[in-house]
C-alpha cells in the first residue's frame, strides 16, 4: 500500500501537509475514485437485471403489504426523476459524469426488482438493502470531502434511505404463516441480509427463552433440504456412483462447503491484513512524533484515524465472513450426521445374518462415529486454510524481517517428520479407543436387555467387572492419547516463540536496521497468528485421524452384506382360495449366514402349507423348528431349492417383540384402525386373545404404555399381543413360534379355540406354529417332526401315530404313559387311543366350530389390512427427566470434586503463572525495540533475546505440565469417578426403575454423555489465543474457561497500568458481556438439554428396531420405521442447530462490539498522541493487548457458556448416580451360616403393591412353606403369581408384612445374601455373549465338573464345536429358545439352593427335555430342597406337594392337588376343567 507510506516533507491530502504546500484538490480525488466505484454500480445493474429476469418466470404471492410497496415503488420513482435531473444539469452545465448515467441507471433498474420481489418472494431484496445504503453513504462522504451538494442528488439519497429503512421492513413483517396448532415457522425465510449475518432472525427464540421455559415445540423445524429423508436419498445416489464413501459425502454435501472454503480464505486474509494495519500505525506514530516540534503540531492526524477506521471495518467484515463460514460448516456437519444416521439404520434394517456387528457396535457408529464425522466438518477446512494461512504469514514477515524470516521455515520443516509420527501413533490409539468403546457399549447393553436376570441371580458385581473391566482399557487409552497430545500441543505451541526467537536472532545479527517496534510488534502479532495453523497439525489432526478411523468403520459397516432371499418368490396381491398354496418349500437348505464355512442348519426341508391349513412343528432342543419358521418368514439364507410364498406374512416370535408404545399401537402395528375388526380381535364375544379381563385391569386399558420391550406386561400378555398382532394384520400366512408356551392352560385353551384352531379367528389362514406340546395336536392339519440327524417326518396326525417308527408316536406313547402315572386324566391328552373319539372337550370344540362356521363369512368379509402412508403419531414415553433453569453450582462442584479438587486448583496456578511470563516475555521485547529505536543501534540483542527465551521457554513447560495435570490427571480421574458411580447406581436402581425408564436413554447417557466428560469438558481440541474463529471450532471449556479468565486478568493489568484511563471503559464493557451472557445461556442451556433429551428417543428408536429386526422385516415394515427414525432424527438436528447457531448470534455480537471498543481505545489514543505525545513502543505494545481484551472476554462468555452446556451432560450423569438405590446389598449383621440349611419359607400378612397411587397386587398374603416341600402356585392373570415372586427375591418391597426363611426376616439380609442364597429358572431365558461356560457360571466359582453334572448337559455340551467354550452369540441369538432355556436352568442346579423357583421353567424345551428335568427334580438329589414352581400349566404342578391358588393378590386355596380337584367347588378344579385335565 504505497500510498500511506508517509514522507515527513510531503504529506498530501490528509491534513497533515506543510502549510507553505497546497493540499490537492478533495474534489479532483473524489472524481477519480468515483470512476473506480462506478464498477459496484455497474455489477449492481447486471445483478438486477438477471434477478428480474429470473421473478418473472417464477410465481407471484398472494398480495401482502401492498400499501408499503406503493410507498415504496413511488419513493424510488421520484428519487429516479431527481437523479435523471441532476444528471441533465451535468450534461448541461458541467462537465458530463459516468457515474451520475450510471446512477439512473441503477434506480431505473431497482423500480422493477423492487415490485418483483415483493411479489415474488418472502424476504427483502438482497440486492437493494446493499446498493442503497453505498450510495446513500458515498453521497454523504462526497458532501463531506468537498463540502457542496447538489439539491437533486441530495434528495434522492434522502430518498433513497427511506426506501432502506421500509425495505428493511421485509415484506411479511408481522404476518402469521402457519396455524397455532403448529411449530413456529423458521424466520430464516423472511428474514433479509443483515438479520442473516447478525443472526438476529433468532432473537425473538432468546427473548422467548430468557422468560420461558422451551419445549421442542418452540422450536423452528428443520428446512425441507435439511431433512433426513432427501439428504439419505442423495448418499445413497452418490454411494451408487462412488465406492468410497469419501467421496460420495464430498459429491454429496460439498457444494456448501466449497463456497465455505472461500468464505474460509477471504477472512485468512482480513486476519492477515491486521497486522498490517498496526505496522502502518505504529511508523504513522514514530513519523508523527518526529514532526512534534514543527509547526504541524496541531493539525489533526487525519492519517492514524484512516487506518484505524480501516482496522475497525477489516475486523466487521472478518467476523461477519467468519460466522457465515462456521454456519455452513455446522449446517454441512448436520447434513453429514442425518445421512450417515439414516444409511446405518437402513443398513441395519438389511444387514445379512452371519454379520459380526452387535447391537452395541451399531449403536455407537450411530452415535460416535456419526458425531466425529459431524464434527469434521466444522474443521476439515482448516486442512486448505492452515497452509494457506502460514503462507501468508512468511510472505508477510519476510516483508518486515527479511530473509531472517525463513530461518522459522526451516524450524517447520524439521518439525514435521515428529508431526507425522506423532500422527500415526495417534491414529493406532484412536483405533484401540474406538474397540473398546464398542465393547463397552455393548456390555452395557447387554447388562441392562437382562438386568432382571442380573438382579434375581445376585451377579451385579460380576457384571459390573465385565464392564469396568473394559473401561479400565479405555481410560487406558484416554491417557495415552492425552498424554501424547498434551506433548504434541505444547511443541506446536511453543514452535511460534521458537521461530521469533530464531527470527529476531538472526534478524539482529544480518539486519543492518535495528528491531524497532513497527518491526517486533507486527512480527509478534504475525507469529501468534501462526498458532493456529501449526497447532492444527499437532492437534487438529489428532481430531481428523478420529474422524478418518469412523469413516472407515461407518464404511466397513455398510459394505456388509445385504439381506436378500435368493430362490425365494414372494407373490403379492394374489386372491386366494380355501386350499390354494400359500408357502412352499421344495428341497430346501438353510444356513444362517452365507459363509461359505458355515454348515447347513437344515437340509431336505419339503414344506406345503396351503390356505385354511394348521401345520405344526415338532422336534427336539436344537432341531430347527425355529430356524424353520425363520426360513419360511425369510430371515435364512437359502442356499438350495426353491420356495414360493403367496400373500404377505405375519409373525409371532417365541420371545415376542414390543414396541414402547401402547398396546393399541403395538397391536395396529402401523396399519389403519379399523373398530370394527379391532374390536373383534380384542372385545368380541369370543375375546379371541384373551386380553379383556387384563386391559380392564390396566389403568388405561389399550392405551396403556408398555415400556421398552414391554416390561410393564407379563410373559403371557406380551405373547398375546404379538399375537393379536399378527391377527389384525390379516396376511395370508401366519408364522408362530411356540406362542401357546407362554399362557396359562386354561388360556392356551382359549386362544387356540377362538383364534389359532379349526373354528378360530385365523381358520381361513394358513397357518405354520411350532409347539413342544401334544395338547392341541389332534386338531392340526399336518405335523412335521425335526429330529436331529434324521429325516424330517410330516403327515397328518392320524399318519404319524399309527407309524409304530415314527418319532412323534414313540413321543406321544411316552407323554402319555408319563402324565397317566402322575394322576392326570388324559381328557386333555393327545394319545392315541383318543382318535376319532367324541369326547366331552371333542364336542365342545364342535360345537365352537359350528358356531363358527357361521361367522366364518363375516370373518372373510373384513378387507385386508392397510399400513399408513405415514407412521401413526406414537404416543411419548414417560418424559426423560431434564432440570430446569441454569446448570446448578453443585454439578461444577461434583465434577471438580471427582477430578481433585488440589489438581485443579494447581492447574489454575499454573496457568496464571504462564499468562504472567508471557507478558513479561513481550514486555522485554517492548524494552528492546524501544531501546534500540532511542539508540538507533543493534547492541544489547543477545541480552533481550536471552531474557525473552527464557521466558517462552518457561512458560511453554508450565503450559506443558498445566496440560498433563488437565487432561492425564484430573480429566481421566473425573471420567472414571463420574462413570463408575454412575454404573453403580444404575445396578443399585430398584427394577422399577428399569421398567419405566428406556434402556436407549441409559445408553445414551453410557454413550454419548460419557463421551462428552471424557473428551470435550475439560480437554480443548485446539488451543488458540487469538480472535481467528478458532474458537468455534474448539471444545470450549475448562482448559479455555481458565486460560482466558487468566489471559483476561494479565490484559486489564496491563492496559490498566500503562493507560489507567482505559478501565474506565472496563465496567461498561464487563456490565455487556455479563448481560449478554445470561441472556444467552438461558436460551443456550435450555435448547442443549432439548438436543440431549431428543436425542434418547433417537437412540431408543435405533435400540427396538435392532431387537425387533425379524418381526419388521417379515411384517415388510422397513419403510415405516425408517420414516419413523427420520422425524426422531429431524427434531434432534433442529435442537442441535438451533443451540449452535445461537453460539454464531453470541459471537456476532461480542465481536462487533469488540471492534467498536478497540476503535474507541485507537482514537483516545491518536488523540492522546497529540495532546500528550506517547512512545510507538509503547502504544504497540498496547493495543497488542488491547485487541486481545474483547477476544479473551469474548473466548470466557463462549468458553463458560460450552461448559455450561457440556455440563448438562455432567447433570445426566449425576442424576443416575443420585437414584434411589435398592435395600442394602449388604448389611453389617452377618447372615447366619449356611444359610438357609432347611428351606422353611413363611409370609407374614404381605401387602405389596408396585407404587403408591397403584392397589395392592398382594393383599393380607400368609403361607408357610416346609423345607423341602413342592409348592405350586397358580392363578388366573393378574391373580399376584409374578408379585408373589418378586416379593421373595425382595424386587419389590412389602408395605406390610414380613417374609421369614428358616426363621430369618429377609427384610434384615442384603439382598445379595438373600438372592444368592435363592435360585430361579425365569420364564424368559437371559443368556449373554460369551462362551456357555460363562453363561452356566458367569462368576467362575465352579469347576468343570460341576458344570458337566448340572441338568445332565453331557450330551448337548458335547455335541457343540467347542464344548464349554463354544462362543454365544448376543443374546444367544446363536442357539434356538429351548437350548436358552436349558442353560438357565443348569445355572439354578448348579447352586445346589435350598430353595429353587421355577418359573415355567420347561415350557420352551421339548417333551423329552421335559421329561429328563422333571425326573431330575424329582430325584434324590433334590428331595430335601424346597421348590416353588409358578406354573402356567397346571400338569408342571400336579405331582407337587400342595398347590396355592392366588385370586386378586389374596391366597385363595391351599392344599393338595388331589385335594383340591376332588372339591368341584373350588377354583383350582375349575381352572383344570378349563384346561381339560379333568
Amino acid at each position: 500500500m504505497p500510498g500511506l507510506v508517509l514522507n515527513s516533507d510531503h504529506i498530501a491530502g490528509w491534513g497533515l501537509s506543510p502549510p507553505s504546500e497546497p493540499a490537492y484538490n478533495s474534489v479532483q480525488i473524489f472524481d477519480q475514485v468515483t470512476v473506480f466505484l462506478a464498477l459496484p454500480t455497474a455489477l449492481f445493474i447486471l445483478a438486477s437485471t438477471l434477478r428480474c429476469y429470473t421473478l418473472r418466470t417464477a410465481g407471484v404471492r398472494p398480495p401482502r403489504r401492498l400499501a408499503l410497496l406503493r410507498v415504496k415503488l413511488t419513493l424510488l420513482a421520484l428519487a429516479c426523476v431527481s437523479e435523471t435531473v441532476s444528471c441533465f444539469a451535468a450534461f448541461a452545465f458541467t462537465s458530463p459524469n459516468s457515474g451520475s448515467v450510471l446512477d439512473v441507471l441503477a434506480l431505473g433498474v431497482a423500480l422493477p426488482l423492487t415490485y418483483l420481489n415483493h411479489r415474488c418472494t418472502r424476504s427483502s431484496s438482497t440486492l437493494l438493502l446493499l446498493f442503497l445504503p453505498v450510495h446513500v453513504v458515498w453521497f454523504a462522504l462526497r458532501y463531506f470531502l468537498t463540502g457542496t451538494a447538489e439539491p437533486a442528488k441530495a434528495f434522492a439519497a434522502v430518498l433513497c434511505f427511506v426506501v432502506f429503512v421500509l425495505e428493511c421492513l421485509g415484506v411479511e413483517r408481522g404476518e402469521k404463516t402457519h396455524c397455532a396448532a403448529e411449530r413456529p415457522e423458521s424466520p430464516l425465510f423472511t428474514a433479509n441480509v443483515f438479520s442473516v449475518w447478525s443472526f438476529s432472525w433468532l432473537s425473538d427464540l432468546l427473548k422467548r427463552g430468557s422468560s420461558t421455559q422451551l419445549s421442542t415445540e418452540d422450536l423452528y423445524p428443520l428446512t425441507q433440504q435439511d431433512r433426513a429423508a432427501p439428504l439419505e436419498e442423495r448418499l445413497r445416489k452418490a454411494r451408487e456412483t462412488w465406492k468410497s464413501l469419501w467421496a460420495a459425502l464430498i459429491l454429496t454435501y460439498g457444494g456448501p462447503y466449497a463456497l465455505a472454503a472461500v468464505l474460509k480464505i477471504i477472512h485468512d486474509v482480513l486476519a492477515f491484513s491486521q497486522p498490517q494495519f498496526l505496522r502502518w500505525l505504529l511508523i504513522y506514530i514514530s513519523r508523527y512524533q518526529e514532526t512534534q516540534s514543527s509547526p504541524r503540531k496541531g493539525d489533526l492526524p487525519v492519517e492514524g484515524f484512516a487506518i484505524v477506521a480501516a482496522m475497525f471495518f477489516a475486523s466487521i467484515a472478518q467476523t461477519v465472513i467468519l460466522h457465515q463460514y462456521f454456519q455452513i460448516c455446522f449446517e454441512t456437519g448436520m447434513r453429514v450426521r442425518s445421512g450417515i444416521v439414516t444409511s446405518i439404520y437402513q443398513k441395519s434394517l438389511s444387514l445379512a445374518n452371519g454379520h459380526q456387528y452387535a447391537s452395541g457396535d451399531i449403536l455407537n457408529l450411530m452415535s460416535v462415529d456419526a458425531t466425529r464425522l459431524q464434527d469434521l466438518c466444522t474443521y476439515g477446512l482448516i486442512l486448505v486454510s492452515g497452509p494457506f494461512q502460514i503462507t501468508l504469514a512468511f510472505i508477510s514477515l519476510y516483508r518486515i524481517l527479511g530473509w531472517s524470516a525463513f530461518v522459522g521455515v526451516a524450524i517447520m520443516v524439521f518439525l514435521l517428520p515428529f508431526n507425522t509420527l506423532i500422527v500415526r501413533f495417534l491414529k493406532r490409539l484412536q483405533e484401540r479407543l474406538m474397540k473398546d468403546r464398542d465393547h463397552r457399549t455393548r456390555r452395557i447393553g447387554e447388562l441392562l436387555a437382562h438386568i432382571r436376570s442380573i438382579k434375581f441371580h445376585a451377579w451385579e458385581n460380576t457384571f459390573l467387572r465385565r464392564v469396568l473391566s473394559v473401561r479400565d482399557n479405555e481410560l487406558a487409552m484416554l491417557r495415552k492419547i492425552g498424554l501424547v497430545t498434551s506433548l504434541n500441543v505444547a511443541v506446536w505451541n511453543g514452535t511460534p516463540l521458537l521461530v521469533a526467537f530464531a527470527s529476531f536472532a538472526v534478524a539482529s545479527r544480518v539486519s543492518a536496521t535495528p528491531l524497532t517496534p513497527d518491526i517486533i510488534f507486527p512480527s509478534i502479532s504475525l507469529f501468534m497468528l501462526l498458532i493456529y495453523p501449526l497447532v492444527l497439525f499437532g492437534q487438529a489432526f489428532t481430531n481428523i485421524i478420529e474422524a478418518v478411523v469412523s469413516v472407515k468403520r461407518v464404511a466397513n459397516f455398510l459394505a456388509v452384506g445385504d439381506f436378500h432371499t435368493n430362490g425365494r418368490r414372494v407373490i403379492r396381491n394374489v386372491r386366494l382360495e380355501i386350499g390354494d398354496e400359500v408357502l412352499s418349500v421344495k428341497d430346501g437348505e438353510f444356513r444362517w449366514s452365507n459363509d461359505g464355512s458355515a454348515l447347513p442348519v437344515l437340509e431336505n426341508i419339503h414344506l406345503d402349507v396351503r390356505k385354511g391349513e394348521l401345520m405344526g412343528v415338532m422336534g427336539r432342543i436344537g432341531s430347527g423348528k425355529t430356524s424353520l419358521l425363520s426360513a419360511a418368514v425369510g430371515e435364512m439364507n437359502q442356499t438350495r431349492g426353491e420356495v414360493r410364498l403367496y400373500g404377505r406374512v405375519a409373525y409371532v416370535p417365541q420371545s415376542p417383540w414390543m414396541m414402547s408404545a401402547t398396546i393399541r399401537e403395538n397391536i395396529l402395528f402401523s396399519h389403519v384402525y379399523d373398530p370394527e375388526f379391532y374390536d373383534a380381535v380384542l372385545h368380541g364375544k369370543s375375546t379371541a386373545c384373551a386380553l379383556n379381563e387384563d386391559l380392564a385391569a390396566l389403568p388405561d386399558g389399550d392405551l396403556t404404555q408398555v415400556g421398552e420391550k414391554g416390561v410393564t406386561l407379563s410373559g403371557g400378555q406380551r405373547a398375546r399381543v404379538a399375537l393379536a398382532r399378527a391377527v389384525y394384520a390379516r396376511t395370508e400366512l401366519i408364522v408362530l413360534d411356540d406362542v401357546l408356551s407362554a399362557l396359562d392352560m386354561h388360556v392356551a385353551r382359549h386362544v387356540f379355540d377362538h383364534v389359532i384352531g379349526p373354528s378360530g379367528l385365523l381358520s381361513t389362514k394358513a397357518r405354520l406354529v411350532t409347539t413342544n406340546s401334544t395338547h392341541f395336536l389332534r386338531w392340526f392339519d399336518k405335523i412335521l417332526y425335526l429330529g436331529p440327524g434324521n429325516a424330517p417326518e410330516i403327515g397328518t396326525f392320524a399318519d404319524l401315530t399309527n407309524d409304530p417308527g415314527s418319532q412323534l408316536c414313540r413321543l406321544i406313547k411316552e407323554h402319555s404313559a408319563l402324565e397317566t402315572a402322575n394322576g392326570m386324566s388324559s381328557g386333555d391328552t393327545t394319545s392315541l387311543s383318543s382318535q376319532g373319539s367324541t369326547t366331552g372337550e371333542y364336542k365342545v370344540t364342535e360345537e365352537h366350530g359350528q358356531t363358527n362356521d357361521k361367522q366364518r363369512p363375516r370373518r372373510m368379509s373384513f378387507g385386508k389390512a392397510v399400513l399408513h402412508v405415514a407412521p401413526s403419531a406414537s404416543s411419548k414415553p414417560a418424559k426423560e427427566h431434564s432440570e430446569e433453569g441454569r446448570v446448578k453450582t453443585d454439578v461444577y462442584v461434583q465434577y471438580i470434586k471427582a477430578a481433585s479438587r488440589t489438581g485443579f486448583g494447581c492447574y489454575v496456578v499454573f496457568m496464571m503463572l504462564q499468562q504472567v511470563l508471557v507478558v513479561a516475555g513481550n514486555d522485554t521485547l517492548r524494552a528492546w525495540s524501544e531501546h534500540n529505536l532511542e539508540t538507533g543501534r543493534r547492541d544489547g540483542a543477545l541480552h533481550y533475546l536471552l531474557i525473552y527465551g527464557a521466558y517462552s521457554l518457561t512458560s511453554t513447560a508450565i503450559g506443558t505440565a498445566a496440560a498433563i495435570l488437565l487432561w492425564v490427571v484430573c480429566s481421566v480421574r473425573s471420567s472414571r469417578r463420574l462413570h463408575n458411580s454412575m454404573l453403580n447406581s444404575i445396578m443399585r436402581a430398584p427394577l422399577s426403575f428399569f421398567e419405566l425408564t428406556p434402556h436407549g436413554r441409559i445408553v445414551n447417557v453410557a454413550s454419548k454423555d460419557t463421551y462428552t466428560v471424557d473428551q470435550a469438558i475439560a480437554k480443548a481440541r485446539l488451543c488458540c489465543h487469538h480472535d481467528d474463529g478458532l474458537y468455534l471450532i474448539t471444545s470450549q471449556d475448562v482448559e479455555h474457561t481458565v486460560r482466558e479468565t487468566c489471559i483476561g486478568v494479565m490484559i486489564v493489568s496491563v492496559i490498566g497500568y500503562h493507560f489507567p484511563i482505559f478501565l474506565v471503559t472496563v465496567l461498561p464493557l464487563g456490565w455487556f458481556y455479563i448481560t449478554v451472557m445470561r441472556y444467552y445461556l438461558a436460551t443456550s442451556r435450555q435448547l442443549k438439554r432439548l438436543e440431549a433429551t431428543s436425542r434418547s428417543p433417537v437412540f431408543i428408536w435405533f435400540s427396538e428396531t435392532l431387537d425387533g429386526l425379524s418381526t419388521i422385516r417379515t411384517f415388510n415394515q422397513q419403510s415405516i420405521f425408517i420414516t419413523g427414525l427420520r422425524d426422531k432424527l429431524d427434531l434432534n438436528q433442529a435442537c442441535y442447530i438451533l443451540s449452535v447457531t445461537v453460539n454464531r448470534w453470541l459471537a456476532v455480537r461480542l465481536e462487533f462490539v469488540g471492534a467498536t471498543v478497540i476503535l474507541v481505545a485507537a482514537v483516545s489514543a491518536l488523540f492522546t498522541l497529540g495532546i500528550n505525545g506517547v512512545n510507538a513502543g509503547l502504544v504497540g505494545f498496547v493495543l497488542s493487548f488491547a485487541s486481545n481484551i474483547t477476544v479473551s472476554l469474548s473466548w470466557l462468555v463462549r468458553s463458560a457458556s460450552e461448559v455450561e452446556r457440556n455440563a448438562v451432560s455432567v447433570e445426566r450423569m449425576l442424576h443416575y448416580i443420585n437414584l434411589a438405590p435398592e435395600a442394602p446389598y449388604e448389611t453389617l449383621e452377618p447372615t447366619p451360616e449356611k444359610w438357609p440349611a432347611k428351606g422353611k419359607i413363611e409370609f407374614r400378612s404381605i401387602n405389596t403393591r408396585y407404587r403408591t397411587d397403584f392397589d395392592f397386587a398382594l393383599k393380607d398374603v400368609t403361607l408357610k412353606i416346609n423345607p423341602g416341600e413342592k409348592l405350586g402356585v397358580c392363578g388366573r392373570t393378574g391373580s399376584g403369581k409374578s408379585t408373589l415372586l418378586l416379593s421373595l427375591f425382595r424386587m419389590l418391597e412389602p408395605t406390610s408384612g414380613s417374609i421369614y426363611i428358616d426363621g430369618v426376616d429377609i427384610a434384615e439380609v442384603g439382598l445379595h445374601d438373600l438372592r444368592s442364597a435363592i435360585s430361579i429358572v425365569p420364564q424368559v431365558p437371559d443368556v449373554f455373549e460369551g462362551s456357555i461356560r460363562e453363561n452356566i457360571d458367569p462368576t467362575g466359582a465352579y469347576q468343570d465338573r460341576d458344570i458337566w453334572e448340572a441338568a445332565h448337559l453331557r450330551s448337548y455340551v458335547e455335541a457343540l464345536p467347542g464344548g464349554l467354550d463354544t462362543p454365544v452369540r448376543e443374546s444367544g441369538s446363536s442357539i434356538s429358545s429351548g437350548e436358552r432355556q436349558l442353560l438357565c436352568f443348569a445355572r439354578a442346579l448348579l447352586r445346589k439352593s435350598k430353595i429353587l423357583v421355577l418359573d415355567e421353567a420347561t415350557s420352551a424345551v421339548d417333551l423329552d427335555t421335559d421329561k429328563l428335568v422333571q425326573e431330575t427334580l424329582r430325584g434324590p438329589e433334590f428331595a430335601d430342597i424346597t421348590i416353588i414352581t409358578i406354573a402356567h400349566r397346571l400338569q408342571t404342578i400336579m405331582d407337587c406337594d400342595r398347590v396355592l391358588v392366588l385370586a386378586s393378590g389374596r391366597v385363595s386355596e391351599l392344599n393338595t392337588p388331589r385335594s383340591l380337584l376332588e372339591d368341584t367347588q373350588s377354583e383350582f378344579y375349575s381352572m383344570a376343567v378349563e384346561a381339560r385335565l379333568v
